[in-house]
């Protein structure tokens, strides 16, 4: 390109003007995708840590509950046996990485809003999502275990 430039009567100015503007705005893509790729980052890992936090407090107490009665109290989804909370957890744990592909692939899109106010909407919308999900998935997937009587 260069050599075309000046090879087309273009002057040396001319050419490192095209050159120092061509860089810029790789420049600015990449600092765009390396923010994006922050972001995407930042929200799996908001909704991991919520998932497993949720699934930990779901899962625990139905587990366990034979060995210690005590944690019946704290059962508060009502799972109907220690092996079907298991198997539900896992079936909602392949599951949920199956759902997760996408978003990892594509990205989560970049806004140029303050860090602020991207980590409350990524408490927001990864981390409540992170907690509510495991709730329903786990509990629809042991009521699903339960009607079929696998465990």
């Amino acid at each position: 390109m260069a050599c075309r430039l000046v090879n087309s009567g273009g002057s040396i100015k001319e050419v490192a003007d095209v050159l120092r503007h061509r860089s810029l705005n790789t420049a600015l893509i990449y600092a765009k995708t390396g923010k994006q790729m922050l972001m995407t980052r930042g929200s799996l890992t908001t909704f991991s840590i919520a998932n497993d936090i949720a699934k930990y407090f779901a899962i625990i107490p139905a587990a366990f509950v034979t060995t210690y009665p005590q944690l019946s109290a704290l059962n508060v989804m009502g799972l109907a046996s220690p092996a079907s909370a298991i198997l539900s957890a896992v079936i909602f744990n392949a599951l949920v990485i199956i759902f997760l592909i996408p978003l990892a692939l594509k990205g989560v899109r970049y806004r140029p809003v303050g860090a602020a106010t991207l980590l409350r909407q990524n408490l927001a919308i990864y981390g409540v999502g992170g907690v509510v999900v495991p709730f329903i998935g786990i509990k629809l997937i042991d009521l699903l275990i339960a009607a079929v009587g696998l465990a």
